[in-house]
């Protein structure tokens, strides 16, 4: 605040400077030039009328020829130039000197006296220059005057030559004076300045640590008016604002409790009515669920607004009898969403019912969620329950009969020992996938290149592929290298889950194509068969767990269901995504994609 007072202290002092230099300038400038002028005015007309009113033009006028008379017209220059501070000089048409009043005569005037004016008083024509003469001493600037001995004869001229030195040395010395009184002038007007620009920043000064006081909430700030002035009409404007601020104050107060009422129970859309059912305030989301717009929210009362959206008794009477104990919840389902809504009433500053909230919050993934836990409940019971039953009835079996044909007693074991595993198997991937979607998998990450990881999964189906006279086609480069930085283990799980799904889903004699590339910053890997494919209604389901397309399929197979969830949970891990596309009775396409590893100056990638 100081620094802003002291700017615009500056700026006015600076301002007020300014205005006071330019105008002296102004004026010192045209005095000069005015003063110069009228010296030199002054010097033109003396020696205009040394000639005009004296004799000596007449005197030359009675010679023929000039300089068969040198002596006489010499005599008559000396006597008549003792008068005079010019120099005089008779000049006749041939450029001679025939007289001179500083003993220049019988030379010629060339190259002394001004040639073009010379020629100019031969012509019968009066004229004026300035020229320089050069002396011993220096540059001497002189005026020089001309006037014909008789205009309508070419007799000569009578040349007239003042010194100007002191006309300059006057005007400069005139300057000098009025640079020191400028000086002067701006020094007084600084102090002047700094004088009255304080008188104008202090109050403003004054005004402004009010407002800041005010501004840290302190209200009871009082500006004194000390004058009648614009400054004066601030400070009174600033005091009326501080008395009207308070007022404002009170009403927003009052406000402020219906608000707090609205934050407190906020979820989504957010409606608020006043006892005559007129909507106070309506969020983007309750007019999104209503498809309404804020014009239609302010013309229309609440009763008609819900009409065909919310289904039940939800009108306004309803909602204050049954909200009279306190907040209440309700649900209902429309468009296929499932909301809940939660109401309450509110109170004005004198504790009087004003109206009613209503929160109204999309439920729908949460039943959703609460589904899939559920099914995930029942999957994994019933995945358990299986083989518990097998093992069960068996070990029942052998208990109850104790079959004495070793062979018998050997196939019941083995058939417990696979179940077991089965179940192993099961509790295995789910403990695998519950750390991988909680980051408490561990992951050995390093650099590796794809395509051998991906050379070696292949290597590990083959057999099985080729057991089912399957065709597995590699498509990439052998040479290609495509580095990634990832947990090797992990990702070669995620490799084989996807190849041993395209062999096991793909019939006797089928096709399964490998590809390998990159594009920009990404590694993908493309795994194509021509399988029995999945229904266009269950591929954006596979990826769930123990979500099967052909469950007793997939059981006789000896898959989980959770192969491809935590494929994807690994995938994601990593920063990379993983993609499905496919056609029912066509075959399906998994997508890999990985993000490029960064060039860390290694030469070899395992």
């Amino acid at each position: 605040m100081r620094n802003r007072a002291r700017s615009i202290r500056l700026r006015i002092v600076l301002i007020y400077c300014l205005l006071v230099f330019i105008a002296i300038t102004i004026i010192g400038v045209f005095i000069m030039s005015e003063t110069e002028e009228y010296l030199r005015g002054t010097v033109r007309d003396n020696m205009n009328n040394a000639v005009n009113q004296g004799t000596l033009l007449t005197s030359l006028k009675n010679y023929e020829d000039l300089s068969l008379y040198r002596e006489e017209i010499q005599d008559i220059v000396e006597a008549w130039g003792s008068t005079l501070k010019e120099e005089i000089f008779v000049v006749d048409p041939n450029f001679n000197i025939i007289a001179a009043s500083n003993y220049h005569s019988g030379t010629s005037a060339l190259g002394l006296l001004d040639e073009g004016l010379i020629l100019k008083g031969l012509s019968g024509e009066k004229g004026e220059s300035e020229t320089a003469l050069n002396t011993s001493g220096g540059t001497i600037p002189v005026m020089n005057m001309v006037f014909p001995v008789d205009e309508d004869k070419v007799l000569g001229v009578v040349f007239l030559r003042a010194d100007l030195s002191s006309i300059d040395d006057a005007i400069e010395n005139s300057q000098e004076i009025f640079l020191k009184a400028m000086a002067i002038a701006l020094l007084v007007t600084v102090i002047l300045g700094f004088l009255i620009s304080r008188s104008i920043t202090e109050p403003i000064n004054h005004v402004t640590e009010k407002a800041q006081r005010m501004a840290q909430g302190d209200f009871s700030q009082e500006v004194s008016v000390k004058s009648q002035d614009e400054i004066g009409q601030l400070a009174q404007m600033f005091n009326l604002l501080r008395l009207e601020l308070n007022k404002t104050l009170s009403q927003i107060n009052s406000e402020k409790n219906k608000l707090e009422t609205v934050l407190r129970h906020m979820a989504d859309g957010l409606i608020a009515v006043d006892l005559e059912g007129r909507i106070i305030h309506a969020n983007q989301a309750a007019m999104d669920l209503l498809k309404t717009t804020p014009e239609q929210v302010t013309n229309t009362d609440y009763d008609s607004l819900i009409d065909g959206v919310f289904y039940g008794d939800m009108t306004l009477a309803n909602l204050r009898e049954k909200a009279t104990p306190g907040p209440q919840t309700e649900s209902f389902e429309t468009g296929g969403f499932i909301y809940t809504i939660r109401y309450d009433k509110f109170r004005d500053e004198l504790d009087r019912e004003a109206g009613l909230i209503l929160i109204i919050q999309d439920i729908t993934q949460r039943h959703k969620l609460e589904n899939m836990q559920m099914d995930f409940v029942a999957n994994v019971s019933h995945e358990l329950k299986t083989p518990l039953t097998t093992i069960k009835s068996y070990t029942e079996t052998m208990l109850d009969s104790c079959p004495e044909d070793p062979e018998i007693s050997k196939n019941f074991l083995q058939i417990i020992d696979s179940e077991a595993d089965r179940m192993a198997r099961l509790v295995r991937d789910l403990l695998q996938l519950s750390r991988l979607e909680y980051k408490q998998e561990e992951m050995n990450k390093q650099d590796i290149n794809l395509r051998e990881l991906l050379e070696s999964a292949v290597i590990k189906v083959w057999f099985q592929a080729q057991s089912k006279q399957q065709q597995v086609n590699r498509l990439y480069k052998e040479s290609i290298v495509a580095p990634i930085f990832a947990d090797k283990d992990q990702i070669e799980q995620v490799l084989l889950n996807v190849l041993s799904n395209a062999i096991k889903y793909t019939e006797p004699g089928g096709r399964i194509d490998i590809d390998l590339r990159m594009e920009g910053e990404q590694v993908l890997t493309r795994v194509k068969d021509n399988g029995v494919g999945i229904p266009e209604e269950d591929v954006s389901r596979v990826f769930e767990r123990f979500f099967r397309v052909d469950k007793a399929r997939s059981r006789a197979m000896g898959g989980t269901g959770l192969g491809l969830a935590i494929s994807k949970q690994i995938v994601e891990n990593h920063g990379g995504k993983i993609l499905l596309d496919s056609k029912e009775g066509k075959g399906t396409a998994v997508t890999l994609q990985f993000p490029l590893a960064a060039h860390r100056g290694k030469r070899d990638i395992d």
